[in-house]
């Protein structure tokens, strides 16, 4: 009874317990297929990591390049000659020149070339390493900075344009791409027939010649520049490069570049500007010696019209220009033009003096004619253009009617002038106001209208041929 109830006890057990071992069994088999599958993503990565030669460790450039092994704040060969830097540059653009402030914006690739030996690493396909501006900083580079300059940048767009490049025998390549507004400084004696002689100056700060040596990589085509440059209101000439000494008392003498470019301006939007519209107040200054002397207000109104114009367009040239101490070429020509449109006033003002004295002198001498019309200062007014307020004013304007009436008489059957109808006065004088128009003119005015214009003409002869 014993023994049957230990068999029923040990099948039950045997029955509860067989099931979790089951699952116990099935368990280890997905975790030994987990381990089975790690071990060779394990392995598939180490793979990788060999195949791909970007997936390195963060520091291998630096003990690559043994950076931890130098001093790099000392330049190549301390001690010994001077370290050649060669130095070649792309022009992309030339942004902005003014006049005003002297200067001009330039944006261009600027690269140097060096060795440096520490550097240097050990390359089977002989290839070189790039690197951006991180690197920079762990390393040497020549201190290039931009004589006379006020502005200068570089570009940060989307990251900091600047490219390292370093060759297993330890040259390297360091290009960046800048921005500097600079110095030039312009002759505007001949504005605006001008040229401008430009440069731009790149010199070492802190190495004199004997450690550093500056040259231009490629001579004379070190100096590149896109074809697609242009400006407003210059045409580009020539771009050159050239090299030089400098000296300073206190440092001694540095390697300088030179970026030379030469600049010749645009006539064609002066000349619409300024020198057609001077020219155009000038000859209309000269419409006063065609007008009757005795119409001073057209005259008067005329002349001070053109010498307040010619006046504005001096100031707006003006105002655009820096204050230099000199006469500009625009300065001849348009103050030469005032005094055109200036002596075209005075010669008015002299011929009304002159004409006022003659008409005293007859008056006193007591010349008056008889026998003239008799026109009320209405109709005097209407062919001389001038209110005449006293009887004597318009005697002395009628008095150019008495020789035309003297000859009617002559050719009459001698019959008396008499008080004849205001239609035949009319007619008469009508066919005679060319005739009176002329006898007022004063022999001033005569001489001034051919005058005035070859003056003038001989004047523009001489500027443009000198000046273009």
């Amino acid at each position: 009874m014993v023994l049957a109830f230990q068999l029923v006890s040990v099948a039950y057990i045997w029955i509860m317990f067989t099931p979790d071992a089951s699952c116990v069994s099935n368990i280890r088999k997905p975790h030994q297929r987990c381990a089975s599958s790690t071990k060779q993503t394990r392995k598939q990565e180490s793979r990788m990591n060999k195949d791909d030669s970007t997936k390195i460790w963060p520091l291998k450039h630096e003990q690559l390049l043994h950076i931890e092994d130098h001093d790099f704040a000392m330049r190549p060969g301390f001690g010994g000659s001077p370290v050649p830097v060669g130095i070649d540059v792309q022009v992309e653009s030339i942004d902005s020149i003014s006049e005003v402030d002297m200067d001009f914006t330039m944006t261009f690739y600027l690269r140097h070339y060096w060795k440096d030996e520490r550097l240097s690493f050990p390359s089977k396909t002989n290839k070189s390493m790039t690197f951006d501006h991180r690197l920079i900083k762990k390393i040497w580079v020549p201190d290039i900075f931009f004589v006379h300059s006020k502005r200068s940048f570089i570009h940060d767009t989307t990251m900091e344009n600047i490219m390292l490049r370093v060759h297993p025998d330890g040259s390297v390549l360091f290009s960046l791409r800048i921005t500097v507004s600079a110095m030039c400084f312009m002759d505007f004696s001949r504005f605006p027939l001008d040229t401008q002689n430009c440069s731009l100056e790149l010199e070492s700060y802190a190495y004199n010649e004997e450690d550093l040596m500056l040259y231009w990589k490629h001579g004379n085509k070190s100096l590149n520049t896109e074809e697609h440059i242009s400006l407003s209101q210059f045409f580009i000439e020539e771009f050159s490069a050239s090299s030089g000494l400098s000296f300073y008392s206190s440092t001694g003498w540095y390697y300088r570049l030179f970026i030379n470019f030469v600049l010749r301006r645009h006539i064609f939007f002066f000349v619409l500007q300024t020198y057609f519209p001077a020219m155009l107040m000038v000859m209309l200054s000269w419409v006063s010696f065609w007008i009757d002397r005795r119409a001073v207000p057209a005259r008067v109104s005329l002349g001070i019209t053109t010498v307040l114009t010619m006046s504005t367009i001096v100031t707006g040239v003006s105002t655009s220009m820096p204050q230099v101490s000199y006469v500009k070429a625009v300065d001849v020509y348009l103050w030469v033009s005032s005094l055109f449109v200036f002596l075209s006033v005075i010669e008015y003002a002299a011929v009304n003096y002159l004409t006022t004295v003659e008409e005293w002198e007859r008056f006193k001498c007591g010349r008056k004619t008889s026998g003239m019309y008799d026109i009320d200062a209405v109709q005097a007014m209407a062919f001389d253009g001038c209110y005449h307020d006293s009887e004597t004013d318009i005697d002395q304007t009628s008095f150019s009617l008495h020789s035309e009436e003297g000859s009617m008489r002559g050719r009459s059957t001698g019959s008396p002038c008499t008080e004849s109808s205001q239609i035949k006065r009319r007619k008469s004088l009508g066919g005679n106001i060319g005739r009176i128009i002329l006898e007022n003119n004063h022999d001033i005015d005569m001489y001034c209208r051919v005058l005035f214009p070859t003056v003038y003409i001989i004047f523009n002869l001489f500027y443009w041929g000198i000046y273009v």
